[in-house]
């Protein structure tokens, strides 16, 4: 009889299953009993319990959510709630800070960690942004905070681009306006794929022709990255900051001042897909293995009734040279 069960939802497509079921086969020999399939989307909650599938899902030891493009509002509402009962991986907190893009340069630029320079304020205050907009010589990048893949990203050259804006600024739900100081750079990047502060793999990404947008999902490619000591070293030092457990860190290089700076942390980095892996990028073992140790021994520790704390040793591990690719399902 297993010692501990925990709760686990995977996104499906590129691999998705296979990925699940070799973590669920890892577990097993620790014994590991792990529930899969538990979309919070089909979750209720009554009587002080919350149920999924005729579940329980009070009863867990862990619960375990890698499924970015089937996040909803009420999914994370109960993700928040579960947090509070159990160990998340990712920890509710830190998966919240890394979904706004404002707060995590915010968390980066606190504790002195190379990223993007920015602005936030009010969207009705368009003024306060162009006055801004003059120390970084007219240009800018317009995001929306909780974005990924590159949707809703605009490139500003002018400062007067934010009087054509203002029609999109004012139907916007959001209370607030985000620019970042436009970097130049090489129009490629790095990914850095983190597990419990160990890194796993790291692979670039080039700007399709006549663009200056990385993401995949925008048009970018993938191109083959040699680990750079510098580059991992600050990926790790960004996933322990977030405090994520399980992180991949988008890095480039800022040409003016000459240093690495961290553009974006992302809660759920892909494996490889099959047809990637076909191509050698093997690091998908690797993965499982740290998510796999980060499972066991988080569920086997005793009196840890909430998320996992981010204090851990930072720790440089011996790099798998393969790139990893990045697909639709994280957040890019």
């Amino acid at each position: 009889m297993a010692k501990h069960r925990i709760g686990l939802w995977m996104y499906e497509n590129c691999g998705g299953q296979d990925i699940e079921r070799k973590i669920v086969a890892q577990l097993k020999e620790r014994e590991i009993d792990a529930i899969g399939g538990l979309n919070l989307a089909h979750a209720s909650a009554y009587d002080s319990s919350i149920f999924c599938n005729g579940h329980i899902l009070d009863e867990l030891d862990l619960f375990f959510s890698y499924n970015a493009g089937q996040q909803s509002p009420f999914q994370v509402y109960l993700y928040q709630t579960l947090n509070t009962m159990m160990p998340m991986i990712n920890n509710y907190d830190s998966f919240a800070l890394t979904e706004d893009k404002f707060r995590t340069a915010h968390r980066l630029k606190k504790n002195n960690i190379p990223t993007t320079d920015y602005i936030v304020c009010s969207k009705n205050n368009i003024e306060q942004l162009k006055e801004h907009m003059r120390f970084w010589q007219g240009k800018a990048i317009c995001k929306p905070v909780d974005g990924w893949g590159g949707n809703g990203i605009i490139k500003l050259e002018h400062e007067r681009d934010l009087d054509l804006l203002t029609p999109y600024i004012t139907q916007q739900h959001a209370p607030q306006f985000y620019l970042e100081r436009v970097i130049e750079n090489d129009f490629t990047d790095y990914r850095v794929d983190i597990v419990d502060n160990k890194f796993v793999a790291c692979y670039g990404r080039k700007a399709a022709p006549g663009s200056w947008k990385t993401n995949v999902t925008s048009g970018g490619s993938v191109i083959m990255r040699e680990p750079v000591p510098e580059v991992v070293e600050l990926a790790l030092k960004a996933a322990k900051v977030t405090g994520l457990e399980v992180a991949g860190v988008d890095i480039i290089y800022d040409i003016e001042h000459q240093q690495y700076v961290v553009i974006e942390v992302n809660g759920i980095p892909a494996f490889a897909t099959p047809e990637q892996e076909k191509f050698g990028l093997n690091f998908n073992d690797t993965k499982i293995k740290y998510l796999v140790d980060l499972i066991d021994r988080t569920v086997n520790k005793s009196n840890h009734p909430t998320n996992m704390s981010p204090d851990i040793a930072l720790s440089f591990h011996e790099p798998v040279m393969n790139p990893s690719l990045h697909t639709e399902v994280p957040s890019v």
